[in-house]
């Protein structure tokens, strides 16, 4: 059973909302009749009879339900959820791609984003939070040098946390680096500034996108966030995900632990891209939890309906299996497209310009689908309940907002032209640079 399927605890009353005079919210008891519905749909879908995700599952589902029980309010007031990753932690969610020989739980890649799509349900923003970590040990694992494998397996097996800090906000010319390593009495070290640090602020260690005086393109610097060089800020003002950690990061001399080798990795956009649309699936999920809940315990009805409790209301039962067709395709394209991504990974027809090619075509094709889906699926919430579900001690806005803010990312709307270009001219999707500002734009006084 998911936390999905626990006792109502969320605490909201729309009758009481909409109207005091009314009476309590009618209890699920109080119904003429009692259908199972949840339990007879698979919790996440996948393959059917899974040993090894139903043993892991087991592990973090009691974590998933105490970080949904408060994440409503964490939302309201902005609390970041260091208390919600130590949980996580201490059952090393961030190993379980380590394989078990060398200390972790050797699970799929299929069975990573199963797991991230039910803790996204619980929490979208401790679900994104995870997603430099995510890619950092896909890194690690198809690392040549088996001494630099070994030490940083080891770290992650122990439950250590890798964050993010490749993106400037501004400043740099597009395919440039202002961060830089330079060398010091023999060291490394890093100096520069970053944004968009999605889940820095709870992580041991945090990769760094830098410019090399010695080496061209971009370099990938691995530094201890615990370095007193280090600066975290949480200044990410997006109205959603924004208890991610999303903000600026200050580098001031710090040493340089690794430098992660240029060798070919053909998953690593498509993963973080994969990652933000297990968090969106996550969140239809959330959204439709609240929405069957809140449906099942109002009591108040509008004149305007066919004068029938809203729970056997045509029109939202209607709305209701609308919002939850939407979570279950979601869910499908996700796993479908992480599917073909670890299918591509172990396929040796493929050059690294094909995997690359696979991957990033899955991840695109599965962005253009699944968020308009998600962003519609919590807009519709509020259809079924009416104004008084835009109340702020509901938030239940979260998921709209949440939604939103990520289908914003890298950006979406260039995806489906990626695809097109490929399915009509055979134009593969290019490996990304760095972004940055059009000089030429610039220097036009724009």
């Amino acid at each position: 059973m998911s936390f999905g399927e626990l006792p109502n605890t969320s605490g909201l009353d729309f009758n009481h909302l909409s109207d005091p005079s009314q009476a309590s919210a009618m209890g699920l008891d109080d119904f003429e009749e009692q259908l199972p519905t949840r339990q007879l749909l698979k919790v996440t879908p996948g393959p059917g009879a899974d040993e090894q995700y139903d043993r892991l599952a087991e592990i973090f589902r009691p974590v998933f339900a105490q970080i949904a029980s408060t994440a409503k309010d964490r939302d309201r007031n902005r609390v970041l959820p260091f208390e919600q990753v130590g949980l996580l932690n201490r059952e090393r969610f961030g190993a379980l791609r380590i394989p078990v020989a060398e200390g972790g739980y050797g699970a799929r890649l299929v069975d990573v984003f199963r797991l991230l799509i039910e803790l996204s349900e619980a929490d979208s923003h401790v679900g994104q939070l995870w997603r430099a970590h995510i890619a950092f040990v896909e890194n690690v694992l198809v690392l040549d040098d088996q001494k630099l494998r070994s030490k940083w397996t080891a770290r992650i097996a122990a439950g250590q946390i890798v964050g993010n800090a490749y993106t400037e906000r501004g400043g740099n010319a597009l395919g440039t680096l202002n961060t830089k390593v330079s060398q010091v009495d023999g060291r490394w070290l890093v100096d520069g500034e970053k944004y968009y640090c999605t889940g820095t602020i709870f992580a041991d260690w945090t990769t760094v996108a830098v410019a090399h005086p010695e080496l061209p393109g971009r370099q990938i610097a691995v530094v201890s966030t615990q370095h007193s060089g280090v600066k975290i800020l949480d200044d990410w003002d997006g109205f959603g995900q924004g208890l991610t950690g999303t903000g600026t990061t200050e580098f001031h001399q710090v040493p340089v632990d690794t430098f992660m080798p240029q060798q070919s990795n053909d998953s690593e956009a498509a993963i973080f891209q994969l990652v933000l649309m297990a968090v969106q699936a996550g969140i239809a999920r959330a959204a439709l939890n609240d929405l069957r809940i809140s449906v099942q315990n109002r009591t108040r009805i509008f004149t305007t309906g066919t004068g029938v409790p809203v729970h056997r209301e045509p029109q939202v039962l209607q709305l209701v299996g609308e919002v939850s067709a939407e979570s279950f395709a979601a869910d499908s394209v996700v796993i479908g497209a992480v599917l073909e991504v670890e299918a591509a990974l172990v396929d040796p027809g493929l050059n690294d310009e094909e995997r690359y090619a696979v991957c990033e075509l899955a991840a695109n094709r599965a962005q253009t689908i699944v968020q308009p889906l998600v962003i519609g699926a919590t807009s519709k919430l509020f259809d079924g309940l009416g104004a008084s579900s835009t109340s702020v001690i509901c938030n239940l806005d979260r998921h709209w907002r949440n939604a939103r803010t990520i289908a914003t990312h890298n950006p979406a709307i260039y995806k489906a032209r990626i695809v097109g270009d490929y399915e009509i001219n055979a134009v593969q999707p290019q490996r990304l640079s760095v972004t940055g500002e059009d000089s030429n734009h610039r220097a036009h006084g724009a």
